[in-house]
């Protein structure tokens, strides 16, 4: 099986996580036949990996859920091809991945009238990805942006609100770069006066005149644990591609860490829960994915151990002192300034992968 041709090994976006596999004891389990009822296996991203999050389900409901982290879609396919049909009930998946995963017929279409979709965000629902023919295949439960973390003891945030000032000398050397390049190509190409979802071969040159400039006054090109710890410790003081899903879950430590939107916008990421079609256990499924999207199972995934994000559902049961951390009430203005990933043909794409370790290399 391939990899997704959207994702780079060992450089994920947000379910790349090699900083939760070792402080949040991710569990190796591997799927087999099909055991108890009250038992249902899903493979997720590592915010379900948390006991504040699964337990109360499962005091509720007597239904166990037996969890299975992986690292970016084209592992999970991987997964699924090596597993028997049945074995797996649950699948938590990139939004922009829900197509091409329901493409191959791996998922069930879900009942609407069974879903809160009048409490979701309404460009959450995302339904060009997660509905096809009248059919909903995934329904969206968290949400976020990658911009720019930073500093804001050591940067002028007003510096922050125009994304040339990656690119240029003022902070040379105090920059990181996230290592995922779909986010960070689309944050250059907005910062550039470009659509992500309208990007072709011609703006590769610009781009990558941009990208190697960005790298030129940066300190280093890391992944999650890496770029994180930077900005964490003060090695740098910038973070290109960060967004609340690195500084909500340290504000509590470390409140001069911050992240904004620039007047160009973010790049929006969004994961999605749907269930198998093979699954012989569709009505536990169910109840596990609606306790997901209801209010109290939403704060919980917002607040997961491994990364803090924003919720899908807008009654969301977080307290005011988490809301105000994930900045709820700006919400509205960051969804009308942000546009999705791009979201290459295999051809764009790997032009796109050629700029980019170029832009590694140099």
């Amino acid at each position: 099986m391939k990899s997704n041709h959207r994702e780079v090994p060992a450089r994920r976006r947000l379910i790349a996580w090699a900083l939760g596999s070792t402080m949040f004891g991710f569990f190796a389990w591997q799927a087999g036949p099909a055991q108890a009822a009250e038992e249902i296996n899903a493979l997720v991203w590592c915010d379900h990996d948390d006991p504040n999050l699964i337990e109360p389900f499962t005091r509720e409901t007597g239904i166990k859920v037996n969890l299975k982290v992986y690292e970016g879609t084209g592992q999970a396919l991987s997964l699924i091809e090596q597993s028997q049909p049945g074995d797996w009930d649950v699948l938590v998946v990139d939004g922009i991945d829900v197509p091409r995963v329901a493409a191959q017929g791996l998922l069930d279409p879900l009942p609407d009238d069974k879903l809160p979709l009048a409490d979701i965000f309404p460009p959450l629902l995302m339904e060009a990805q997660t509905v096809k023919d009248g059919k909903r295949y995934a329904i969206s439960e968290k949400f976020g942006y990658n911009s720019i973390s930073y500093n804001k003891e050591k940067v002028d945030p007003a510096d922050m609100q125009a994304m040339a000032i990656l690119w240029g000398d003022k902070y040379k050397g105090r920059i990181a770069i996230y290592d995922y390049y779909l986010p960070v190509i689309g944050m250059v190409a907005m910062g550039l006066g470009k659509k992500t979802a309208d990007l072709t071969e011609a703006d590769l040159p610009a781009i990558r005149d941009t990208l190697l400039k960005m790298k030129g006054v940066s300190k280093l090109v890391g992944d999650v644990a890496t770029s994180q710890n930077a900005i964490a410790t003060g090695e740098v003081d910038i973070l290109v591609g960060g967004g609340e899903w690195v500084t909500a879950g340290l504000a509590k430590d470390n409140p001069a860490l911050d992240f904004v939107l620039p007047k160009e916008g973010g790049v929006l990421w969004s994961q999605a829960i749907g269930i198998f079609a093979a699954s012989q256990k569709k009505d536990a499924a169910l109840k596990f994915l609606q306790y997901i999207v209801s209010p109290e199972g939403q704060a919980r995934l917002a607040t997961s151990s491994c990364y803090w994000a924003m919720p899908v559902n807008t009654k969301a049961t977080l307290t005011d002192e988490q809301k105000k951390i994930l900045r709820w009430d700006d919400q509205p203005g960051y969804l009308a300034n942000s546009q999705l990933y791009p979201a290459p043909s295999a051809e764009l794409d790997a032009k796109m992968q050629e700029v980019w370790t170029e832009m590694l290399q140099k």
